[in-house]
């Protein structure tokens, strides 16, 4: 099986070590099996689609494509608001799940606005919030622009940022990390 690391190839040579406050859910009491782990190393092992956990924003079980040419992860989001509290800047905004007619609204601290570079070539100015990603049982703090992609599959995308240092990538595979999805045969 063909497993690509995600790391950044573009020849950063000021790479910073993963957040000190990363976690394995693990040790909160999550309850479902462990997904796949590289022997060599001992990193998670993550398909080209995962079930994603925003926690913060009550987003669970999110599908997600890992997409590793893609440097920022990005989350199909329409903005409501943007408004300060206690001094810091806050977006609020809507993800909509059509398929389920379910419609979350979330606040998160707006960290930047960025343009950031889609598929098809176009730079776009997106806002930036920074919050707690859980895949499989590692939790992480990643930075995700919200954008518009109800044209896409997937209303989540994980870019390299967010897998740099902390899982491998199986792009032969799904939902490796994702405990109740159908793995397709080895």
């Amino acid at each position: 099986m063909s497993r690509t690391g995600a790391s950044n190839r573009g020849g950063d040579a000021n790479l910073s070590p993963p957040d000190p406050h990363e976690r394995v859910a693990a040790s909160r009491g999550c309850c479902h099996k462990a997904g796949v782990t590289d022997a060599r190393n001992g990193k998670p092992v993550v398909g080209w689609r995962e079930l994603v956990h925003l926690p913060e924003l009550g987003l669970h079980s999110v599908p997600a494509k890992i997409d590793t040419g893609a440097r920022t992860s990005s989350l199909h989001a329409t903005v409501l608001d943007q408004f300060d509290r206690d001094g810091a800047e806050f977006v609020r905004f809507a993800v909509d799940f059509p398929g389920h007619h379910v419609r979350q609204v979330c606040e998160a601290i707006h960290v930047d606005h960025r343009g950031i570079t889609s598929s098809n070539g176009d730079t776009q100015m997106r806002l930036i919030v920074k919050t707690p990603i859980r895949i499989g049982h590692l939790e992480f703090r990643a930075e995700i622009s919200l954008a518009d992609r109800s044209d896409m599959q997937f209303p989540l995308l994980i870019g390299r940022t967010a897998l740099r240092r902390r899982f491998l990538v199986d792009a032969g595979s799904s939902w490796l990390q994702s405990p109740g999805k159908r793995r397709p045969k080895e």
